[in-house]
């Protein structure tokens, strides 16, 4: 049977009443998220006072002066502390070791991780199990307890002591992670003529199954640094790494065994809190940008754009199939063909 021809509408991707455009490919659509450019600048901007801090820093982050727990002003913008030093100073030096610690460890967990993850997921074998074995006793590793002792134990330990630990320790789940992906990933048709065709394992790693853990290995990445910076920032909060060496956990540091609260001296914690606030804020901007640019759905926000001949754009929720009129006619809405309707046969 077939149903009456007024109420049926043929669709074609090239007819003559509707051409569905795709959208330009956007490029560095990446950097054009809200988000992720949002994030980006301000990481960018922390990096750059990292390099340069020690050298625009009005005094010297250590050097006292008469001018003792002082609210912020025009010679002091942060304020002083109890012994005259200048906070804002400390906290463009402290930037250094904080960012330092955070990307030297982010990559050095990532490293680790997607070489162990990806190689035990595809590889199989005695190979996945030996290097599954070695992810499982990380993982069960407390880092920070760890890190706390070595850098006790340590006499002097820096912050490269520190970011070493942290990365040492830190990339076990998102090995595990990677191993899962890429267990679901070795068996594709893809993956499989490329094996067909002679091409090395390593190339196929490299080539067909590492672009599409990109998002996963950046997501990692962030979420290590974030993790590292805290930790630097929380040992330096407890007393156990060097106090020598400035870093915004060092300020917090002193504020609290001075009693900074209790003294009313608010600018002496609320400086290096924003700033801990804004580069997680930064970091977690980052983090949704990726998201959104991997998925559709999240990109769009569950919608998408479809755009006629003439011009119009035309926005549609994903799932439903668009019914575009070009002729300047209404839409018709869609039919519903009862039996009792239908004429003729097929």
């Amino acid at each position: 049977m077939s149903a009456p021809t007024s109420t049926i509408t043929a669709v074609t991707p090239d007819g003559p009443e509707v051409a569905a455009a795709p959208a330009k490919r956007q490029r560095l659509r990446f950097v054009a998220n809200p988000k992720a450019a949002t994030g980006l600048i301000v990481l960018a901007l922390f990096c750059l006072i990292a390099i340069i801090g020690p050298w625009i820093a009005p005094y010297d982050p250590s050097a006292r002066s008469a001018d003792l727990i002082q609210p912020p002003s025009g010679a002091h913008w942060f304020g002083t502390t109890h012994l005259g030093q200048d906070i804002f100073s400390q906290i463009l030096v402290g930037t250094r070791g904080v960012m330092f610690v955070g990307l030297l460890a982010g990559v050095i967990a990532t490293a680790l991780s997607v070489l162990i993850g990806v190689s035990s997921g595809f590889l199989g074998g005695v190979a996945d199990e030996g290097l599954s074995a070695l992810s499982n006793v990380f993982l069960v590793i407390p880092a920070l307890p760890l890190i706390i002792i070595v850098a006790s134990t340590i006499p002097g330990a820096g912050d490269l002591m520190v970011a070493l630990v942290i990365g040492l320790t830190s990339w076990a789940w998102g090995a595990r992670v990677l191993r899962a992906q890429t267990l679901s990933l070795r068996r594709r048709d893809y993956v499989e003529a490329a094996r067909a065709t002679g091409e090395s394992t390593w190339r196929i790693i490299t080539v067909e199954i590492l672009p599409n853990l990109t998002a996963i290995i950046a997501s990692g990445f962030v979420g290590t640094v974030i993790f590292a910076v805290m930790s630097e920032i929380t040992l330096a909060f407890i007393g156990i790494s060097t106090i020598s060496e400035w870093n915004w956990g060092t300020i917090l540091f002193w504020a609290q065994s001075q009693q900074a609260l209790a003294q009313g001296a608010w600018w002496w914690f609320v400086p290096a809190g924003l700033a801990i606030a804004v580069l997680g804020t930064a970091l977690s901007l980052v983090n949704f940008g990726i998201d959104e640019f991997v998925s559709p759905r999240l990109r769009s926000s569950g919608h998408t754009r479809v755009k006629t001949k003439d011009g119009h754009t035309v926005r549609m929720k994903v799932g439903f199939t668009p019914v575009l009129n070009t002729s300047g006619r209404k839409a018709p809405v869609t039919p519903v063909v009862r039996a009792g309707e239908a004429k003729g046969t097929v």
